[in-house]
């Protein structure tokens, strides 16, 4: 029993502030309002919020689903090198290193978002670099430059979600691939394996777990970013935390907001679900 004690205090946080609340939405979901314009709500198992909510928001889901994916997939991308450089090339700049994938954590999402907003730009530096590399009109045909701008794009959406992820995609990396024993590595060089066979045999297996940490904690909070596509997006790339904000305190539409609340907290939980149902050693890509 006293193995058990240590857990008391933040299973009871948990209870306290996710279990709750999540049983708050749930009875506000399936709640009725008293009168037409009226915040009172009375429990009486309708559904009909949730009907309301796939066949009204089913496209911002599927885009939040696809913005969120392609984030997190640039973030796996640009973030898995830069993992491997700090924890194999690092050396005592290991720590610096470190600290400035961090620095964007000093200041709020809001403030990043607004100095997006100045980089992106239609008079801004990176299209101005990009008109001067001659990359606009390439751009442009591959639809990455829609009408030859940047902000108010899905393209700008994306990118701010992926700057926002890649620390968060980094880390667990990092922190996997620094557990590695060294003594593997020479074991595979003494064998005569050649880096990219050290690499893909001894490297890339190991730093799973570390990669699909990153990816969970990039994934799940990229679902419900509201600033991104509220700062750098257009009036069509809205995703579904915009659409929770505007149903809860703009229409004051309660149940078909927390519906709407309670359908992305499944799905955010689903993949956690399937990491959580993994063996212990983390292997999560299989044996």
């Amino acid at each position: 029993m006293g193995g058990w004690l240590p857990l008391l205090p933040g299973s009871l946080w948990l209870v306290v502030l996710f279990v709750v609340p999540l049983l708050g939405l749930l009875v506000t979901s399936l709640s009725v309002p008293q009168q037409r314009f009226g915040l009172e709500l009375r429990f009486a198992w309708n559904w009909g919020s949730y009907f309301e909510v796939f066949s009204r928001s089913g496209a911002v889901l599927l885009r939040s689903l696809m913005f969120a994916g392609v984030a997190t997939a640039l973030a796996a991308v640009l973030g898995y090198p830069l993992a491997w450089v700090i924890a194999f090339r690092g050396g005592r700049w290991r720590g610096l290193l470190l600290g400035l994938v961090v620095v964007p954590f000093f200041t709020s999402t809001m403030m990043r978002a607004i100095a997006w907003t100045s980089l992106l730009a239609d008079e801004g530096p990176l299209l101005h670099l990009l008109r001067g590399l001659s990359l606009a009109h390439p751009l442009q045909l591959l639809g990455l430059l829609p009408q030859g701008r940047l902000l108010n794009t899905a393209v700008a959406v994306v990118g701010g979600i992926t700057y926002n992820a890649l620390p968060l995609m980094v880390l667990p990396i990092v922190v996997a691939m620094e557990r590695i024993d060294p003594a593997l590595l020479e074991a595979a060089a003494d064998l005569h394996a050649s880096p990219a066979a050290r690499f893909w045999r001894v490297v890339w297996p190991l730093s799973l777990p570390g990669l699909g940490a990153g990816i969970l904690l990039s994934l799940i909070p990229s679902l419900g970013d509201v600033i991104s596509p509220r700062l750098l997006g257009g009036p069509n790339d809205r995703m579904v935390g915009n659409v929770v904000e505007n149903l809860l305190l703009v229409q004051l539409q309660l149940p078909q907001g927390a519906a709407l609340a309670v359908v992305l907290m499944l799905i955010v939980l689903l993949p956690m679900g399937v990491w959580l149902a993994q063996p212990s050693r983390g292997d999560w890509l299989g044996p």
